[in-house]
């Protein structure tokens, strides 16, 4: 039976809120818990999954009153872009759906910080991605290299990008994006942009035949996503390169498992299959890095690396050993403290090596 449309979904919302009064009974939504405690590791499938707990969402009861208010006032808006089949951003939605509340100095909302998670709890509770729901966000990634794009009917070829990239949209999907080819052997995912600038500027994709992109940070979904749809529709391995720190082997899990708080989307965006090529802890030993470059790990450093080292998905051997060493010798380093060896030790000796020894963390 197909699935009922985003539209129809929203609407149902209301449908349960009116038949819970008619029956003189408490409105109420259930909303799937978003948090370590309701997510397994599929050791099959190798992805993050979401489990069934559910919190409910009710109107009568006043620690929540305010809460299930502002989930159907953004309902309600979402219903809206359906409608007039339109898409907007994450911001246009906060300033439509805030308002003082009549007769009271008290707002619908007070920041966007409430009303972003209410579109992810709508997200996972429809079943429905936020590109269903016609919201953009704002577009923060780049890319380069031997792959062609089509946005919107116009085709981008990513070889003439400039040293800065394409910008890569929040919505990648068809029919308004495609991906129309890619002749690359492989797919380099850059945590910082630094490291991008320097790759693209040295043409990096041109002398090894690859696709660089970044994310400037975590990536964004738009980035995620668009790296999934290149190796699942031309078949191109993705390594995953970032700083040697908890928050590097976090951003790596992210690409390769799926998220903690968006469980629900590990389907379309984990990437099961991506390697982690460094900044390994092992790497500064092996590159004649000296400490004189790391970073003293803190307290909450520290602290993130046992997190991960408890989670499912980082029980090999080989993550264990790695996480472990990073803790023993207590320091931490940047990609950008290979440039103590030369301003293109990246291009021309580090990334090179590693890729022709497949010196890399699955």
């Amino acid at each position: 039976m197909a699935k009922e449309s985003v539209e129809a979904r929203l609407i149902g919302l209301y449908d349960n809120v009116v038949d819970a009064a008619k029956k003189k009974k408490d409105p109420s939504i259930d909303i799937p818990v978003r948090a370590l405690s309701n997510v397994e590791f599929n050791q099959k499938r190798r992805i993050i999954e979401m489990k069934d707990a559910t919190t409910e969402r009710s109107f009568f009861n006043l620690g929540m009153a305010k809460k299930f208010m502002q989930t159907m006032l953004v309902a309600d808006a979402l219903a809206e872009l359906q409608r007039q089949d339109l898409t907007t951003s994450l911001r246009e939605i906060y300033y439509r759906t805030k308002h003082t509340l009549k007769g009271s100095s008290e707002n619908t909302f007070d920041d966007q910080n409430e009303s972003d998670p209410i579109i992810e709890d709508l997200e996972v509770t429809l079943e429905a991605l936020r590109e269903e729901l016609h919201v953009a966000a704002e577009g923060r990634g780049s890319i380069v290299g031997n792959v062609t794009l089509v946005d919107g009917g116009d085709p981008i070829d990513c070889t003439k990008a400039g040293k800065a990239g394409h910008t890569v949209p929040s919505i990648v999907e068809d029919p308004g994006f495609s991906v129309k080819k890619c002749s690359a052997d492989f797919i380099l995912l850059i945590e910082k942009s630094t490291q991008f600038n320097q790759l693209s500027e040295d043409k990096f994709w041109k002398k090894h035949n690859c696709v660089l992109i970044t994310g400037n940070g975590q990536p964004p979904r738009g980035v995620r996503r668009l790296c999934r749809r290149i190796h699942d529709e031309f078949k191109k391995p993705v390594y995953v390169l970032v700083d040697n720190d908890p928050w590097g082997y976090y951003i790596y899990s992210v690409v390769k498992q799926g998220s903690i708080n968006l469980a629900f989307e590990s389907e379309r965006m984990a990437i099961p299959d991506a390697k982690f090529l460094g900044l390994s802890s092992f790497d500064p030993e092996k590159h004649g890095l000296a400490r004189t470059y790391s970073i003293k790990l803190n307290d909450k450093d520290i602290s993130r690396a046992k997190e991960l080292m408890a989670y499912p998905w980082f029980q090999k051997k080989e993550w264990q050993k790695e996480i472990k060493n990073m803790l023993s010798s207590g320091v931490k380093y940047e990609l950008d403290a290979l440039a103590s060896k030369n301003f293109q030790y990246l291009t021309t000796s580090y990334l090179p090596k590693k890729l022709k020894d497949k010196d890399w963390l699955d």
